[in-house]
């Protein structure tokens, strides 16, 4: 995968806990943040595609099993 080198500037109170966190987990900042964007973008991918599938289904309808009456009569037949 090619990469490009990016200006990022966090609040050193931000980048120090990160660097811990890094450290932590024995990665680096930027793989950290590599794999936090790389989340966010797949949530929103899937986000959109479920939108995509719902907004479908309410445009086709549901049979609720209800049918509605021919006329005035028929709504007040007895």
């Amino acid at each position: 995968m090619e990469t490009q080198n990016i200006t990022l500037s966090l609040p050193k109170s931000v980048l120090r806990r990160m660097k811990l966190l890094a450290a932590q987990r024995q990665s680096s900042v930027s793989r950290l943040l590599t794999q936090a964007v790389e989340n966010m973008l797949a949530e929103e991918t899937e986000y959109d595609a479920a939108r995509k599938r719902q907004t479908k289904l309410l445009e086709k309808g549901f049979n609720l099993g209800f049918h509605k009456p021919a006329n005035r009569d028929e709504l007040h037949e007895r």
